[in-house]
């Protein structure tokens, strides 16, 4: 399903805009009290706004929330504690006025589809974020909306769980072709998971893109100071290592990257994103020894330019560690 939304208004959006096309997966990235909650409330019905929303070219302002048919996945879940797996998938089935054997039929579907059928009857306070995360996504899903609305799904996740459910909604999202709008205020998320990204700040949308796009093509001074200046390298050649991994050369190095199966001509690498030490690294991937060529510090951090090989690198470290370091 499509979704546009026309100079929306209310106490945070400023003249919004923004179109979001039939089954794709949309990321709403920015900081925090940018308007990526309130622009979901307004695609749900949930908060009063002026302007208009329109499903599939039909105007739903006059709509009610509870007549939408949006799925929402809330920041704090929303789960009821005194449920268990499967009441709680089933409860909106259920005030909809679904009969016990469409209830039963949809819950064993969606306990499958998530990997949780072995959770059905525990109780949600006896979950794992994880697992309360897969529980909430299958609630959201148990209607079969074509919209699904996910606020900081994965939020307060290890890495390791948080990359894994990435992969796992994006696969979903391919094989259900259910419209997606997903917020966060983490870039790398964000290009993970965004069939296209929307950078969103003080109630306006800045800029609208493929990742790629966004990160080497930033239209304005507000995208590039947010999400930062990358460093960028050419790719001369690639070898794919496995499923989701594969190996580029730039400037002669070896670099270890995400792959979803498109060309890669170019890699951006966010200064954040680079651990510097001043000791040989454990690691054996993405790991490279260089030389300090230049120091800028300002406002409690430090930007250090090196070379790597023919490479030219800036990383971004706090003033703490770059003074623990004494360079």
């Amino acid at each position: 399903m499509e979704i546009e939304l026309k100079d929306i208004r209310n106490f945070v959006c400023q003249g919004t805009n923004l179109e979001v096309h039939p089954g794709e997966l949309l990321v709403l990235l920015g900081p925090n009290g940018a308007g990526k909650t309130t622009l979901l409330n307004v695609i749900a019905g949930l908060v009063s706004y002026e302007g208009s929303v329109l499903f599939d070219g039909a105007p739903v302002d006059a709509v009610p929330a509870r007549e939408r048919k949006v799925g929402y996945v809330f920041q704090d879940l929303v789960l009821f504690p005194h449920l268990d797996v499967s009441s709680n998938i089933a409860y909106g089935l259920k005030a909809t006025g679904c009969s016990k054997l469409e209830v039963d039929a949809r819950v064993k579907e969606l306990l499958d589809l998530l990997a949780i059928s072995h959770l059905a009857a525990r109780y949600t306070t006896k979950l794992s974020g994880g697992e309360k995360k897969r529980v909430a996504l299958a609630r959201a899903l148990a209607s079969r909306p074509k919209i699904l609305l996910l606020d900081e799904p994965f939020s307060s996740l290890d890495s390791q769980t948080s990359n894994f459910l990435r992969a796992e909604l994006k696969h979903l999202q391919r094989d259900l072709g259910t419209t997606m709008v997903f917020v966060t205020h983490d870039l790398a998320e964000a290009a993970e998971v965004a069939d296209r990204l929307a950078i969103i700040q003080n109630g306006r949308i800045e800029q609208v893109g493929k990742p790629n796009e966004i990160m080497f093509n930033p239209q304005s001074h507000r995208v590039t100071e947010y999400i930062g200046t990358p460093n960028i390298l050419e790719c001369e050649q690639t070898r794919r290592i496995c499923h989701g991994l594969t190996e580029v050369s730039c400037d002669g190095l070896r670099i270890v990257v995400p792959y979803d199966g498109d060309a890669i001509r170019k890699i951006a690498l966010f200064p954040r994103d680079i651990s510097v030490s001043l000791y040989p690294p454990t690691a054996e991937v993405n790991s490279f020894g260089g030389t300090v060529r230049e120091i800028k510090t300002s406002s409690g951090t430090a930007w250090i330019a090196m070379e790597v090989g023919d490479a030219r690198f800036t990383a971004e470290v706090t003033q703490q560690l770059f003074e623990s370091m004494n360079l």
